[in-house]
């Protein structure tokens, strides 16, 4: 285990656990599945976050999640447009200083906007994540939290994903206004760190100095492109890896976000290879273990900076049925859609995801899908082939992906990656 990746884990995980909603789960009578909520897990530490990334793997795909999915996640939302983790009785306000989490809210406007219809709660959102933006143009994990790269590009994914330019948001307070990625790139690792570190992120620029953190780094590199949890790709693969920060030239770092985000990517690509494709578990007191959900937002990041052959590794381990993701994302909405996510970025098929079909089972968490788009394996009635005859069809949409998930149960994901994610 990286001792340098679990110190940030710790902090996160301690103060979800504190911030947590109670328990309890109000059953609809399917399979002990509150209504409209994906899986039959303890939501309490990742009801927002896994529901957010499943509608949004669910729209990527073709799918139309079911309108109670959407009135769960809508319905989480707290009155002054930030979101909790989980809120157990949506009739109780929420505690606008600890109980709110920025990735919690900007994940729900990404998936909110996606699907469509809720243009209220989405702006709502956009108005909290404004309101809170720290003074170095960053964000916390919790309002005035010092800005952390999970955090900050979760934020600038939910920008992207209503059409604004995360460029042009900048802080109301301080000298100038400064932008999230003013607060991004001051959390690279430049020139002056030691070669295998170039170009990662750290969490935070906590006491002491930064140190790299690879889900930090896979979330800053897609952030640093524009880019939330799903996107389009515009134009055509080069075929040619990541580029490193350039340090013959007098200066300390990148030049530019794009410059950031491809120095990220090189510094992924090296991690990745040391460890045959794939990175390391960074939960606390984790075994030496791949780290899956780490692994599939280092694979949208680098098809988000049109990286797909280097992308290509990393995913085709993933798909292996020696990999243990099949196991690992099982029943676990959050982790399906994270696999989906990632092939669809990839340009693979999450149909046939190493013999898989990750979109029947994502579906199978949660509420039937409203309807399903025909896709090229569908046979015509929405409904595809033997071993794919899942509702769905493959289909590309709104913006962006990434993620998090569930410090305190063992499960953890990212940016994928997040507070509640494997940080």
């Amino acid at each position: 285990m990286n001792i340098r990746r679990s110190v940030a884990a710790l902090s996160l995980c301690a103060a979800l656990g504190a911030a947590a909603a109670p328990a309890a789960v109000a059953d609809d009578g399917q399979d002990g599945r509150a209504k409209g909520l994906y899986g039959a897990k303890d939501p309490k530490f990742d009801g927002v976050w896994r529901q957010s990334l499943a509608l949004l793997a669910q729209d990527a795909v073709g799918v139309t999640p079911a309108k109670s999915a959407i009135d769960w996640l809508a319905g989480q939302g707290c009155a002054d447009g930030g979101f909790a983790a989980y809120r157990a009785d949506t009739s109780k306000a929420c505690d606008p200083k600890k109980g709110e989490f920025t990735d919690a809210t900007a994940a729900a406007v990404q998936a909110l906007a996606a699907v469509g219809g809720r243009s209220g709660t989405v702006e709502k959102g956009i108005g909290w994540l404004k309101r809170h933006q720290n003074e170095d143009g960053g964000w916390g994990m919790n309002p005035g939290g010092p800005s952390d790269a999970n955090s900050t590009a979760a934020a600038i994914g939910a920008f992207a994903a209503t059409g604004q330019d995360p460029a042009k948001v900048a802080s109301a307070s301080g000298k100038g206004g400064k932008t999230p990625y003013d607060a991004l790139l001051g959390l690279q690792l430049g020139c002056s760190a030691k070669e295998e570190e170039r170009g990662a992120f750290a969490y935070t620029a906590a006491k002491g100095k930064p140190v790299a953190n690879e889900l930090a780094t896979a979330s800053a590199a897609l952030a640093a492109r524009g880019k939330g949890f799903v996107f389009e790709t515009v134009g055509k693969d080069s075929g040619a890896e990541p580029k490193p920060l350039r340090c013959a030239r007098g200066k300390d770092g990148a030049d530019t976000p794009e410059d950031a985000a491809e120095a990220a990517l090189a510094h992924l690509t090296r991690v990745m290879s040391d460890t045959d494709t794939h990175l390391k578990s960074a939960m606390p007191g984790a075994k030496d273990q791949p780290d899956f959900g780490g692994t599939a937002d280092a694979v949208v990041a680098l098809a988000a900076g049109e990286h797909s052959a280097a992308a290509g590794k990393p995913l085709q381990w993933l798909q292996g049925k020696d990999s243990g993701a099949a196991a690992w994302a099982k029943g676990d909405p959050g982790a399906l859609a994270k696999l989906i996510l990632a092939a669809h970025a990839a340009g693979a098929n999450p149909r046939d995801f190493g013999g898989a079909d990750l979109v029947k089972q994502l579906n199978a968490t949660g509420p039937k899908p409203e309807a399903a788009a025909q896709g090229p394996e569908s046979d015509g009635n929405g409904k595809s082939e033997e071993t794919k005859d899942d509702d769905g069809g493959v289909g590309g949409v709104w913006w962006t992906v990434g993620v998090c998930a569930v410090a305190g149960m063992g499960i953890g994901f990212l940016l994928s990656g997040r507070k509640r994610r494997q940080l």
